[in-house]
């Protein structure tokens, strides 16, 4: 019986040491080499280590949690990037001010690297959207992504795609109805987290680091 239970010990603390080790490397990946979907960090993660992908799978949210300590232990420009990006959100969405911008994703929580794109959430249509854009000649592209709900409801919304400078901007259109409606987070799967402009430039001189920054 001390044998077995020895055994199952033992055999906790090395899938332990393994998730850590996906844990540790998928951080890495998104930090180093710009993978920014957790899924895709997991398994390219898994592969490197020569581990199978079903195993030991951590959560997104320990990887998010890896990463903002990678980015401070290893990026000392980190809080300059954060400052940086969620002034250019800033920027666009005073703007887009009419289709009331609201801020989501890695730019809001802190954990945006340089491969990171600033994603807004905006009420519009797609025709108005378009029309906007052209307007004030910025060329764009469009492609549709799936937002997730509460109810294991999924709806794909039009995303405007255009670079500003050095940025990437993803503008999820959505109607006057679904824009009352939180999507829920990659991350833990809870609410999605927006911030409109007043929040984001409070949030331009909060260090990512500090405490009181989002995430």
């Amino acid at each position: 019986m001390a044998r077995h239970t020895r055994r199952a010990s033992t055999g906790r603390k090395s899938e332990a040491v393994v998730r850590q080790k996906i844990i540790v490397e998928a951080a890495r990946l998104m930090a180093e080499e710009g993978v920014r979907d957790y899924q895709s960090a997991k398994r390219k993660a898994a592969h490197r280590l020569s581990l199978p992908e079903d195993k030991n799978w951590p959560a997104n949210s320990e990887i998010e949690a890896a990463l903002k300590q990678h980015l401070a232990l290893f990026h000392h420009e980190w809080p300059q990037t954060v400052r940086a990006l969620r002034e250019n959100a800033l920027e666009a969405m005073t703007l887009l001010h009419d289709f009331a911008p609201k801020l989501v994703g890695e730019v809001l929580s802190g954990t945006a690297t340089r491969f990171s794109e600033v994603q807004l959430h905006l009420t519009a249509t797609p025709e108005e959207m378009s029309l906007f854009l052209a307007g004030h000649d910025i060329p764009f592209d469009i492609e549709d992504r799936r937002l997730r709900y509460n109810g294991d409801r999924v709806a794909q919304v039009p995303v405007f795609r255009f670079v500003a400078g050095d940025t990437p901007f993803a503008l999820y259109v959505l109607s006057p109805e679904a824009i009352r409606e939180l999507p829920l987070s990659p991350i833990d799967g809870h609410p999605m987290r927006r911030a409109g402009a007043r929040e984001v430039a409070a949030l331009v001189d909060t260090p990512p680091s500090d405490p009181r920054a989002p995430g």
